[in-house]
């Protein structure tokens, strides 16, 4: 059964967590990780050399906010208004554009192409990659590069998984995020027209601890 989207309460969702990370976005320093564990893993790299990029569900903007410091175009689309303003006050005036909308909704209107689309535990953790991909692969210039970064599936859970925001009271506001096997990501990035399909655990700093899954493609 196809997960059932409320974006009114997904919005909401991510205001919260929005609300949450607002003293991250204004005293922190820009910095590009793809793992959730400082100095650890690949860098910026992952990316190649590109002029342009698209981050989706892009946050609080510091990984952007990093490559417009190299002089990368950066542009990033998060469906939070609340999230979009705080990053645009603290990292517009470095020339990074955010965009508040829907992930999905703003790539079938967008009308820019990129050297590279990427995601930091963002929208495509939370966005059905048979929606997504094809979509993404629309938007990037011939050899660009898709990047994302998520936690790893839990073993036998996989396809969408519900989580409620703020505890099991309340308004029954949730969303979706999306697990498969590393080899499963592969094949929906093949099925929806990349090439080059890589797809990995990238093992914790600590042994015992939750790695990251990394996933990159290139546009044909």
């Amino acid at each position: 059964m196809a997960a059932v989207h409320n974006f009114d309460d997904e919005r909401a969702v991510w205001d919260t967590y929005a609300e949450s990370t607002r003293k991250d976005v204004f005293e922190s320093e820009p910095v590009f990780r793809w793992t959730q564990y400082a100095s650890h893993g690949p860098g910026p790299e992952v990316l190649g050399e590109p002029e342009s990029v698209l981050e989706i569900g892009c946050g609080t903007g510091r990984a952007l906010a990093f490559l417009a410091g190299r002089g990368v175009k950066a542009r990033g689309v998060d469906m939070s208004p609340v999230m979009v303003a705080n990053a645009t006050q603290q990292w517009g005036p470095l020339g990074v554009e955010f965009v508040c909308a829907e992930v999905l909704d703003f790539l079938k209107r967008d009308t820019r192409t990129y050297d590279a689309v990427y995601s930091v535990f963002g929208a495509a953790w939370f966005s059905d990659p048979r929606k997504l991909f094809p979509l993404v692969r629309e938007r990037l210039n011939s050899g660009g590069m898709f990047a994302f970064s998520q936690p790893p599936a839990i073993p036998g859970a996989y396809g969408p998984q519900g989580m409620y925001k703020g505890g099991f009271a309340g308004p029954a506001r949730y969303t979706y995020r999306y697990s498969y096997t590393p080899a499963s990501w592969r094949r929906h990035l093949t099925s929806a027209g990349f090439t080059e399909a890589v797809a990995v655990v990238l093992e914790a700093p600590q042994p015992g601890c939750i790695g990251t899954l990394s996933v990159r493609a290139v546009a044909p």
